[in-house]
């Protein structure tokens, strides 16, 4: 389980993981890194970063290094939003409509629906550890 939040650049290579499942560093160089104006050893960094976060996991297939995401998409996302809504928005994320996700290139129906009921669940966890109740 993944214990810190990606940085930006992180993030960048995990869609890239999400979207294309296992891919080599070069690969992700190639489909992110270079579009980021990064060298490729900057790709390997990030990726290195990523894997010691516990957010991707390296392999060997056919002898050659590759990542894949372990961080599960949605079950991160919806840490992101909650992050996001408290630090940023002093905002509960329940009060996020649903259609704020409705335009996203990164989540599927399915997901979004997930997305939302993870939000709820999570809150809804929060609140009673914290001994108050829902209105």
């Amino acid at each position: 389980m993944a214990t810190h939040e990606p940085n930006p650049s992180e993030l960048e290579l995990l869609k890239a993981l999400w979207r294309d499942g296992r891919l080599s560093a070069r690969e992700l160089h190639d489909r992110v890194g270079a579009g980021q104006g990064w060298s490729a050893s900057t790709t390997r960094t990030v990726l290195r970063r990523l894997v010691e976060k516990g957010l991707a996991a390296r392999s060997d297939y056919h002898g050659l290094a590759v990542y894949e995401a372990s961080a599960a998409k949605v079950d991160l996302i919806s840490k992101l939003v909650r992050s996001f809504a408290r630090r940023v928005l002093d905002a509960d994320p329940r009060a996020l409509p649903a259609s704020t996700f409705a335009g996203s290139a990164l989540l599927d129906e399915a997901e979004r629906e997930e997305l939302e009921r993870l939000l709820q669940a999570a809150d809804d966890e929060s609140e009673s550890k914290n001994g108050e109740t829902k209105s």
